[in-house]
């Protein structure tokens, strides 16, 4: 009896020094996470307000003088391609390839590359780069590049934890900081954590699931904490919406998905045309063309060329005129491929919601429809068109759910982001992110 409770005790000791060196480990590993997300929710907020601001220097320029363009367009372009390309080639384009790269390529023998594809000097540079660009009326999103931005946060506090401290792994945390990233851009934490759910190849969620979801909430709530809460968009209405209106919500769909896939098939050929360039002065020629190209198109034609078009889909689902002329959604196609093929830092997650959301304004004003059924073929656009582009279909819903706060048509947004995908497979079976990623790798590989 007694050697029975001797063993007893011994066995309650053991499992309890395991217990407690199993919860100190735990609280080691989350401790980088919390501190990198609430770094991530910082850097989104004062990049939100830089880019806001520099936003609203263009549109005082077009109001006062928008013939002006015709210089700071071209000067602005060539001026944020220039500092990518003299200062951190990888911190070009949006970012979100960037870091399915280095997910991809996440192992110790591959340090090196990943350095190249996270870093903190990407993280000035892009910011640096995507003000000048978008100050210049570059048709240019913030929410790719706060992913990259977050996700090389994530990566380099992993990399600077002592030598004694509990391994992180190098994939969980850069999938981590991509969703805290996107969840701090657009203030939708669900959003976040399907997007690394729907990226993520080999590695399956209950891995790091606890991890994402905290630096999800922590990203999020420092975000809020400093901007208050807030929703993207806002509250458009969609109640009373017709029975049969799913039926131009699928024509909407493929419409949009068609665009954004034709849109992303223009700028890679014009990424691999771009690549037999020898000499920095082709560059500069192209990017003149390109910025004095839409400088005409927003002096000729519309303005709307410009920016990102977050006002642009906040005009269209909370006023009364819910109609665009047809050349709308073509220069908010056109702008991101002049912008985005430029070569400097810069996403097309907002470009990509707002040209869909012209698709949809326009076979909406087709018809005489109501605000209700209107406004829900302008979501549905911007689902389509942002899943033609990322051909992540419950992502894209998500989002767009998540913006505007509209949980009663969620199935529809689902619809369109379904449709949106199947039709997409008919251009390209791969997305343009997918496209990217490869020339990144191909590119460290050389």
């Amino acid at each position: 009896m007694f050697l029975f409770q001797k063993i007893k005790q011994q066995l309650k000791k053991y499992f309890d020094r395991i217990h407690n060196e199993k919860v100190k480990t735990n609280l080691l590993q989350s401790i980088p996470f919390w501190i990198a997300s609430i770094v991530t929710g910082l850097f989104a907020v004062l990049y939100t307000k830089l880019f806001a601001f520099s936003e609203k220097g263009t549109n005082y320029i077009i109001q006062h003088f928008n013939w002006s363009f015709f210089i700071i367009a071209p000067v602005c372009f060539i001026l944020s391609w220039w500092l990518v390309k003299r200062f951190s080639s990888f911190a070009r384009g949006s970012g979100i390839p960037q870091v399915m790269a280095a997910i991809e390529l996440a192992s110790p023998r591959n340090k090196d590359k990943i350095e190249k594809l996270l870093s903190l000097k990407i993280v000035f540079i892009k910011v640096i780069s995507s003000l000048v660009l978008v100050l210049g009326g570059g048709a240019i999103g913030r929410e790719g590049p706060t992913i990259h931005i977050a996700a090389s946060i994530f990566h380099k506090i992993n990399s600077w934890l002592p030598v004694w401290w509990p391994k992180i792994a190098k994939k969980n945390m850069i999938l981590t900081g991509a969703a805290a990233g996107l969840a701090a851009a657009f203030n939708t934490p669900l959003g976040g954590i399907v997007f690394a759910v729907e990226e993520l190849s080999k590695t399956h969620i209950s891995f790091f699931k606890s991890a994402l979801f905290t630096a999800v909430i922590i990203a999020g709530l420092t975000a809020q904490g400093l901007i208050g809460p807030y929703l993207y968009l806002g509250y458009p209405k969609v109640e009373g919406t017709s029975p049969y209106i799913f039926i131009l919500i699928i024509a909407v769909a493929v419409v949009a998905a068609l665009s954004a896939s034709i849109m992303s098939k223009i700028m890679l050929r014009i990424f691999q045309w771009k690549r037999t360039f020898k000499k920095s002065i082709h560059h500069i020629l192209f990017l003149a063309v390109c910025a004095t190209l839409m400088a005409a198109l927003a002096f000729f034609v519309n303005e709307k060329i410009f920016g990102s078009g977050k006002e642009l889909m906040t005009q269209l689902l909370f006023s009364n005129d819910k109609s665009v002329h047809w050349y709308i959604p073509l220069l908010r196609i056109i702008g991101p491929i002049f912008s985005f093929t430029s070569g400097a830092a810069g996403g097309v997650f907002a470009p990509s919601l707002s040209a869909g959301a012209t698709i949809g304004a326009f076979i909406s004003g087709c018809f005489d429809f109501s605000t209700a059924n209107s406004n829900l073929l302008i979501l549905a656009g911007m689902v389509a068109f942002l899943t033609g582009v990322t051909r992540t279909p419950f992502t894209s819903a998500i989002l767009v759910l998540e913006m505007t706060d509209r949980h009663n048509v969620i199935f529809q947004l689902m619809l369109a982001g379904m449709v949106a995908s199947t039709v997409s497979l008919l251009i390209d079976k791969h997305s343009l992110y997918d496209h990217l990623k490869k020339q990144y790798i191909n590119e460290l590989e050389e």
